[in-house]
Order: C-alpha cells, then sequence, then structure tokens
C-alpha cells in the first residue's frame, strides 16, 4: 500500500493530464492540497479520471482558493468518504462518522473552520500484515496558514488544530486506525527549518507547541500519533518540502518541512514500512511526501456518495470512446460518390473579372509590393522654354567638394537610439561579480514601490557560496534606511 500527499499549489495549472500526474506519483491513494478549485469551476476532466475515484472539498468563501481533493485507485476504492472535520456537510448516507466531543465549538464556529475546504476524510478497509481485516480512515488536511499581519488568523488555524485532533483521536476511540496527511503548514522541530531563529523563541511558536503535543516520542506517555518521516530518519537535515519561489530557493534547498504523514502509534510501529519525500517531483513550490506501507488494500464494491462522478454536473456524462465507435460491414457501407462540376460557375475567374484584379495575366501573379510604390514617374522631364535646369551653381565649380550621400535609414536609426536608451546596466554584486536584478518593494511602509538592486543567485546559508550574497542598492543609488 503507498500514499502520496502534495500540496499541488492549483489543481488546474497542472500542464500535463491528471491522469499521468496521478500514474507517475505510483500511489494507490493520493491526496492534494490546495486545489485552488471551487465547485462551478470543477471541470469534468478533474473531476472523473478513468482508473481512479475522487473526493474533494471546496472553499465556501472565496473563488480559487485552499481545496483538498483525494485520488484512489479503483483497487482502494473506500467505503465512506466525508467533506469536512464536522458534521455539518454531510448530508449522506455514506458519511465516515465518529465526530468526538466538540461542544467546546459554538455552531458558528464550527461552519467557518469547515468553510475554506480543508479536509477531506475516505474511509478504507485493509488486511494487516498478520491477516486481519481492520479499518483505516485517512484525513487528507490543508490546515491554515497563520498570516503574521492578521493575528484572527492565528487563531483561526490553532482552533483548526483542535478540531483536527478532536476528530482523529474521536475515530481511534471507535476502532479504526487513522492516518492524517497533507500540509501541516508548521515546520516542527529545528531540524525542519532551513533558519530557526532562537531555540527558545523556535518552540514558543504555538503551532509547535501543538504538534509536539499531539505527536508521541518515545520519552513521555502523551501523544497518540507519529510523525512517520522522523520515525524512519529521525537526523536527516536539508528534509524540506516547500521553498519559496519569489527567492529561488528550491536551487539551494533553503526550505521548510511542512508537509506531513502522520499514523497512529499502532499503525505506524505495526505497517509502516517507509516514509519518504519526492523533491525531484517539481510543478509547486511544495514537494510530494509519500509512505508505503505492509498492509494491503480491501476495495469497496460501489463508491460512496461524496465521490464526485455522483455530482448532478457529471453524473452519466462520463462514457468510454469505445461507444462511440462502431464497426460497420464493410459489405453494407454506400459506395463513395464524388461531388458533380457545376460548369464554369466554380472554376476559373472571367476575363474580364481577370483584368479588373490585374493587368495581363500572361504577366503572372503580381507582387503585393506594386501597390504600396509610388507611380513611376515619366522617362523624360517636360521642360519648357521658360524653364532653366535646377542646377546648383556651386556643383559645377570643381573645387567646391559634396559631403557624401548618407546611408538609408541611417538618420532613423540615430534618432530611434538616442530615443529609446533601454534600461541601464545593472551593476554587478560584490561577492559574485554577477549582474544584480531589479526589485520593487511591495510591503506597505515608506519605502513601498521603490526599487533596489540585489544579487541574482537564489537565497541560501551564508557558508553556501552558490548562494546569494549581501549585495544591496537602491536604484537612486542613497544608502537604505538600516534594516
Amino acid at each position: 500500500m503507498r500514499l502520496v500527499s502534495w500540496n499541488i499549489n492549483g489543481i488546474r495549472r497542472s500542464p500535463e493530464a491528471l491522469r499521468r500526474l496521478l500514474d507517475s506519483l505510483g500511489a494507490d491513494v493520493t491526496c492534494l492540497q490546495e486545489t485552488r478549485v471551487t465547485r462551478d469551476l470543477l471541470e469534468e476532466r478533474l473531476a472523473i479520471v478513468d482508473g481512479y475515484s475522487s473526493y474533494f472539498s471546496f472553499s465556501r468563501v472565496r473563488s480559487g482558493y485552499s481545496g483538498v481533493a483525494t485520488f484512489c485507485k479503483n483497487n482502494a476504492t473506500p467505503g465512506a468518504a466525508e467533506e469536512g472535520l464536522t458534521s455539518l456537510l454531510t448530508n449522506h448516507q455514506g458519511a465516515v462518522g465518529s465526530y468526538g466531543n466538540t461542544e467546546e465549538f459554538t455552531e458558528d464556529e464550527l461552519r467557518a473552520l469547515d468553510s475554506e475546504g480543508r479536509a477531506v476524510l475516505t474511509q478504507h478497509q485493509i488486511r494487516t500484515s498478520d491477516g486481519h481485516e481492520k479499518t483505516l480512515t485517512i484525513i487528507n488536511v490543508y490546515c491554515p496558514h497563520a498570516d503574521p499581519e492578521k493575528p484572527e488568523r492565528l487563531a483561526y488555524k490553532l482552533r483548526f488544530y483542535r478540531l483536527l485532533q478532536l476528530r482523529a483521536e474521536a475515530l481511534l476511540r471507535a476502532g479504526s486506525h487513522v492516518i492524517i496527511l497533507g500540509d501541516v503548514n508548521t515546520s516542527h522541530r529545528p531540524l525542519d527549518h532551513c533558519d530557526p531563529d532562537d531555540l527558545a523563541c523556535f518552540e514558543e511558536n504555538p503551532g509547535r507547541q501543538w504538534l509536539t503535543e499531539f505527536l508521541w516520542r518515545p520519552d513521555r506517555d502523551s501523544g497518540l500519533f507519529i510523525d512517520s518521516f522522523r520515525h524512519f530518519h529521525p537526523t536527516k537535515v536539508g528534509a524540506f518540502t516547500c521553498w519559496s519561489t519569489v527567492i529561488g530557493a528550491r536551487l539551494t534547498n533553503y526550505g521548510t518541512r511542512l508537509d506531513y504523514i502522520l499514523g497512529d502509534r499502532a499503525l505506524v510501529l505495526g505497517e509502516f514500512e517507509d516514509s519518504f519525500l519526492m523533491p525531484e517531483v517539481e510543478g509547486s513550490d511544495h514537494c510530494p511526501v509519500g509512505a508505503t506501507l505492509r498492509a494491503e488494500l480491501i476495495p469497496a464494491p460501489r463508491c460512496p456518495p461524496l465521490c464526485t462522478r455522483y455530482l448532478p454536473e457529471f453524473a452519466g456524462r462520463q462514457q468510454k470512446l469505445s461507444r462511440f465507435l462502431v464497426k460497420l460491414d464493410p459489405v453494407n457501407l454506400p459506395e463513395p460518390t464524388l461531388p458533380q462540376p457545376q460548369g464554369d460557375k466554380n472554376s476559373a475567374l472571367p476575363k474580364n473579372r481577370a483584368k479588373r484584379m490585374g493587368g495581363d495575366p500572361g504577366q503572372g501573379q503580381l507582387s503585393l509590393l506594386r501597390f504600396f510604390q509610388a507611380g513611376c514617374p515619366p522617362e523624360k522631364p517636360l521642360i519648357t522654354g521658360a524653364q532653366e535646369p535646377e542646377t546648383d551653381p556651386a556643383s559645377q565649380d570643381p573645387r567646391v567638394v559634396a559631403p557624401p550621400p548618407s546611408e538609408p535609414g541611417e538618420g532613423q536609426a540615430a534618432f530611434w537610439k538616442a530615443v529609446l536608451k533601454g534600461p541601464p546596466r545593472p551593476p554587478l554584486c560584490k561577492g559574485h561579480g554577477e549582474p544584480c536584478v531589479l526589485r520593487t518593494v511591495r510591503k506597505a511602509g515608506p519605502n513601498f514601490g521603490r526599487q533596489f538592486y540585489v544579487c541574482s543567485r537564489p537565497v541560501g546559508h551564508n557558508s553556501n557560496p552558490a548562494a546569494r550574497c549581501d549585495f544591496f542598492l537602491w536604484v537612486s543609488g542613497k544608502s537604505p534606511a538600516p534594516r
């Protein structure tokens, strides 16, 4: 059994067909985050993929925002599926259930936490390595990002974490194994961050504190889930899953690990074979993460009602191409017929029309340039007796030397070169002696809109010679304010 999770950063912008993309990942269950597609924008080519069943959660507050989707191969068809962590979005019989005690949340709060399309649950039957059949619930999540300039988003993120924990632990109590996978949007340990702050400040982050309490460690009894990647690779450095595309950080591996596959303790210790990252797969600012298990999936006989193919806009529309290709008996095929000629009506143009369109037909087709050339002057100018030739007297004097004629277009070229100077050449950075790149300040403040030059290389550690140096220059040449 193979699982893959990927923050795809827009499912509609993928350059290749979704079927080929899913096949290339090689997973039985593929969980995608940040699909950025709402139901009104969902196309049939994304909703119905041959060989897979799909389950989407859409944002209900913004278009082209958030969203998750789970694609299950036919050999991994779930028996139940559900959108959201609460029961508020469930209106069918094939729900997963086991919601836990959510009395600490108001109904408005629960509805808000499920309104951004951040969770899809699929429930499967598996056969473990010891031959027992068990229930496995896979929770595909895209946890919120806490914008430092919007404190209300940090509160939203922490409440989402709390709701996720309540639901996962309720499923465990109901007897199901549980895997939480997706973009958790928190780098847990300093090892998971390219440039951690002071360790005391780093660990004070409330998202990290929640993750520490949520995960099990051998040295303490709390926590019901295991970070599968760190279970198999506890000391691996540079194991990142997200890089800033603005600064080209992927080239120097200057990133963070935000994507996880978390499993309940019994499942990870008993059935997980490996957990891995796939940094070679491009197409997003995140890379996929995956895990393999010894357990085998037992497909359900039919897809649950949440399956996208059952949506009214797609129901009954998916048909195989072979339905339209019917083999006919060659004996019964009608004889092909050619259209009958209709005389001179559609053959050549009449001669009088040919004269109107271009002169003597014997001269062949005229060049288009002939129609834009000035009329030819008479072969000999007409000079009357009262007229005198317009000759410069100086030209008759052999002592006067006329300037050489200028080349055609020489004056025009000089004019346009003077007008279209182009931007000035960028300065060279001090660290590498290479041309810098021009940037513009986008952050609100006194320098908003100002332009500056920085080293063109991607951001990285100071010890990395291939990374960006600290060269900085305002376009005006003035020294920047202290930063």
